[in-house]
């Protein structure tokens, strides 16, 4: 089969060609259908995600398709199921081997481009505003970053929960994505974001995928008891948080990062992605897809996401 790879420590992300893998015990063989990407994915061809596996491993954390084999001791799912698996590595293939305690079903009305697309974006935005920060109604949640793959996925559900949202991003098209997300207020990455975040009041949560000098803008423009949620660090500078100032504004910093939730609280994601599978079959959320690839474009399509041309979410389909 043909898979996007690491093949050892220090080698580029290559096509490769690799046996077929068979399941273990509590595992099922997937017939990939599609693969989202994620920033997460351009880090680990570095080195740079704290998740990245040993060498070698094929990239790709989201993926959906069809059950081809089920191995011993699976009894939850079969051969011909139609599930979608936040798997962490092993997306970028034409099959995948992935336990079957993190498949979920797919309804029967859910594509697979959408059902790829669906499970990090979506959960990392659910899982901060709902569980993590609390984001009530009628509150003012500014988004970063709000056309890309994870920003999108914040104004839209901020905005299902009730939350009157200002979007920042770079240029018209991109902010006119964010509009049609549900956004109220629009702010290009050239103004001045403090100044045109307070002069609409300010924001009482913050969902900044950026980091940087957008970041210590955002933080400057956060209310009183307001909360701020560092998703990424897309401009390359991990900003660091002067603690006086969240005394003063009585403040709080909230760390989010759903893969540590599988590991220690695995159940917190499962009811997130139900709730957001729920959404999608009742049309309340529809995911924005960019570009959909073949596997032979995957070097293309990691290029679109680091030069951030790419809207919403990149696709690849094996």
């Amino acid at each position: 089969m043909r898979a996007y790879c690491i093949p050892s420590d220090g080698a580029s992300a290559q096509l490769c060609d690799l046996k077929i893998p068979e399941p273990g015990e509590g595992q099922v063989r997937v017939a990939i259908k599609a693969c989202g990407l994620n920033f997460a994915d351009l880090l680990m061809q570095t080195g740079a995600y704290q998740d990245t596996p040993p060498a070698p491993f094929t990239l790709g954390m989201e993926i959906a398709g069809i059950v081809d084999t089920v191995g011993p001791g699976v009894s939850t799912l079969s051969p011909g199921d139609r599930i979608a698996v936040y798997s962490g590595q092993g997306g970028l293939a034409e099959y995948g081997v992935f336990d079957a305690d993190r498949a979920i079903v797919l309804p029967d009305d859910s594509g697979f481009e959408d059902a790829a697309a669906i499970q990090i974006a979506y959960a990392t935005s659910h899982m901060a505003l709902d569980h993590r920060a609390r984001l009530q109604p009628g509150e003012t949640l500014l988004v970063t970053g709000a056309a890309g793959g994870v920003g999108l996925t914040a104004v839209e559900i901020g905005k299902l929960m009730g939350a009157t949202v200002i979007a920042q991003a770079r240029g018209e098209n991109k902010l006119a994505v964010a509009r049609a997300a549900g956004a109220d207020h629009l702010i290009d990455a050239s103004e001045d974001l403090r100044e045109r975040v307070k002069s609409l009041g300010g924001a009482d949560v913050v969902y900044d995928v950026i980091g940087g000098d957008v970041f210590k803008a955002a933080f400057r423009a956060t209310n009183p008891e307001g909360r701020l949620l560092p998703i990424g660090f897309a401009g390359g500078d991990i900003p660091q948080i002067p603690a006086n100032h969240l005394l003063v504004k009585n403040l709080t910093v909230i760390g989010v990062y759903i893969g540590g939730y599988l590991k220690f609280r695995p159940e917190a994601v499962r009811n997130s992605f139900d709730t957001l599978f729920k959404w999608h079959s009742e049309g309340r959320i529809k995911p924005h897809i960019s570009h959909v690839l073949p596997l032979e474009d995957v070097a293309h399509a990691m290029q679109l996401l680091k030069e951030r041309k790419s809207t919403g979410k990149i696709v690849i389909t094996p």
